[in-house]
């Protein structure tokens, strides 16, 4: 992972996160893989949902319920000529389990979204995105350490300030 210096956002509802994930929606492009970790329940799904259907939205397509992919592993979404893989890595036990997914393919040629990175090992991408979600003692808030923002990305941080 890239290790560009880290951010910490602080987003103190459930719209603020999807207004984040929304934000990151317009900007991204194939090559761009986030690794989302976290606690269970500390935001990684709410976000890349968000994140999803915002560029659903965006490219006038019918923005569809979007399920989390702990029993199918994957889902795709086709946007924009290019595809969304978003991924939940939390069944696998080995890093050799990701190849069968097609995983290391898509990080050159979709936006990759990656909950459970921890499961890739040292397969993970140098130039990811790491995003690591954790629940303050507020239980609507959640704080997100973020590293590896890319250069075209970093528009996300001005508009948290809007």
């Amino acid at each position: 992972m890239n290790d560009a210096p880290a951010h910490r956002i602080r987003l103190t509802s459930p719209g603020k996160t999807a207004q984040f994930a929304a934000a990151f929606a317009r900007l991204v492009r194939p090559g761009d893989v986030f690794l989302l970790s976290g606690q269970i329940g500390a935001g990684k799904t709410h976000f890349t949902r968000s994140l999803i259907q915002a560029r659903l939205a965006y490219a006038d397509k019918p923005v569809e319920d979007v399920p989390s992919p702990t029993f199918t592993l994957v889902q795709t979404y086709e946007v924009d000529g290019f595809e969304i893989w978003h991924a939940d890595l939390y069944r696998l036990t080995h890093p050799d389990e990701v190849e069968e997914l097609g995983l290391f393919d898509a990080f050159d040629t979709a936006v990759c979204l990656i909950e459970w990175p921890d499961r890739l090992g040292d397969l993970a991408p140098a130039k990811a995105i790491g995003m690591d979600f954790s629940v303050p003692d507020d239980p609507e808030t959640r704080i997100v350490d973020l590293s590896g923002l890319p250069e075209h990305l970093e528009p996300v941080l001005e508009a948290l300030h809007d």
